[in-house]
């Protein structure tokens, strides 16, 4: 596959701002996309709409991924139905969306995204655009090589036909996956303008594919990185997710500081990223997020925000102690303050946050070796996770690797020696004795 590209695609890579109107068309046997690797719902939607008469193709990322010998997540298909007819053809879909209209058809727990070619605005940009250049609203139908310019990268924007089983590549795309490359189509200002969401896609791509991203698009993001802040909160969660949930978390956190754009993200963990300590504790979190993603081990995005904002939650903890709080206290002022300020870049669900604020309460507990503290948080919920995040501070040199071990060795002792340990008297306390309560109302 790859060397048939690089022997026949060399005269049509274009430079970032071009698109061919007459495209490579990649027969059947020579792109080795094989249907048994495409998900049986996929393979129903296509089959359907190209038997009611319209054109149907898999599209974007599984296309991508296929190509690269890999099993997509996510199936989606292009058509030149519109949302209305699709929803006709298809009884188990709904029609989603109003700035962008598209289909969802269900099957079971699986969800076949079926969007409408899109053409370009014209004269009607002022229409879906706001000052800034961001689409408002994008539901101006075409045929498919007006749809070609609507998408954001070149490796995503190919088609597989399933009339003929060819895949369709208007914009060097093919080219681009085999030689690692990941290029924005169009101009890149203007694409980022559209949906600044775009630059932490590529971040994303980049990281996932392990692709480089080209030099004209890499400038463009260091320039252009100010305009995620006119995007919502609640949208930069679900896309901050994506960028650490899918295994590799690490890269992107290094290409989020690369590309100068966690400052839009989660500005109040920057300072703290500059020691040495902080930053290596935060990849170690990031670390071992992929691996757990990796092994199909459950992750939660509170573990993470939790790592990025822990010094700056005890700096501002330590202020409020010097102020005369209790320490209890003065770090559940901290975390309330610290929260409420980053909820406005990246929100974070009261579900997750209560979780962020579980971790941080629970690291100074671990000092206790004995006793009922020590015991009642062996039982505490959310007791994994804060023991998780203690070894990672210990492994990055921030707190004694010695409470990290006592704990990991606890564990792996059978209930009863846990309870044996656990029963002992702690250093500097007594045991008090049971006294009967006076009836302080009298006898009756």
């Amino acid at each position: 596959m790859i060397s048939w590209i690089k022997s026949k695609l060399t005269k049509h890579h274009q430079d970032c701002d071009g698109v061919s109107n007459d495209p490579v068309i990649i027969r059947r046997a020579e792109h080795g996309i094989s249907r048994s690797n495409i998900d049986e719902p996929a393979l129903k939607v296509l089959y359907r709409l190209h038997k009611a008469g319209y054109q149907a193709c898999l599209v974007g990322g599984a296309v991508r991924d296929l190509l690269l010998g890999r099993h997509p997540k996510d199936f989606d298909v292009a058509t030149d139905a519109t949302p209305e007819q699709v929803n006709k053809l298809f009884r188990n879909s709904r029609l989603i969306g109003r700035r962008f209209r598209l289909a969802h058809i269900q099957f079971g727990r699986q969800i076949i995204e079926v969007a409408t070619f899109r053409a370009p605005h014209g004269e009607t940009h002022e229409e879906h655009h706001d000052e800034s250049g961001r689409i408002l609203r994008d539901n101006v139908y075409g045929e498919i090589h007006d749809d070609v310019w609507r998408r954001d990268f070149t490796a995503n924007a190919l088609y597989y036909n399933i009339a003929d089983f060819s895949v369709i590549d208007y914009v060097g795309g093919v080219e681009d996956i085999a030689n690692k490359r990941l290029r924005l189509i169009g101009d890149q200002e203007t694409r980022y303008r559209e949906d600044p969401v775009r630059m932490l896609r590529a971040i994303r791509f980049a990281s996932k594919l392990d692709f480089s991203i080209d030099d004209t698009c890499r400038q463009a993001i260091l320039e252009l990185g100010p305009l995620l802040a006119d995007i919502p909160a609640s949208r930069l969660f679900e896309e901050v997710l994506k960028l650490f949930h899918s295994g590799h978390a690490e890269e992107s956190f290094i290409a989020l500081q690369e590309y100068n754009l966690l400052r839009y993200l989660f500005p109040d963990a920057m300072p703290s990223l500059e020691d040495p300590t902080t930053y290596a504790f935060v990849t170690l979190a990031m670390h071992s997020t992929d691996q757990r993603v990796r092994v199909d081990k459950p992750v939660t995005p509170a573990f993470l925000f939790a790592a990025l904002l822990w010094v700056p939650v005890m700096k501002q903890t330590q202020v409020n102690v010097e102020a005369g709080m209790p320490y209890s206290l003065a770090l559940q002022k901290a975390a309330t303050k610290l929260i409420s300020h980053q909820v406005r870049y990246v929100s974070i669900p009261k579900r997750f946050s209560t979780v962020m604020r579980d971790i941080w309460s629970l690291q100074t507990r671990f000092r206790h070796h004995s006793g009922r503290r020590a015991y009642s948080l062996l039982h505490h919920p959310k007791f994994r996770a804060a023991y998780d995040f203690l070894c990672l501070r210990a492994n990055a040199g921030e707190t004694d690797v010695d409470h990290c071990r006592w704990w990991t060795e606890l564990q792996e002792k059978d209930p009863e020696q846990q309870k044996k340990i656990l029963s002992a008297v702690e250093p500097g306390t007594s045991r008090r004795r049971n006294r009967p309560r006076r009836n302080k109302g009298g006898t009756h």
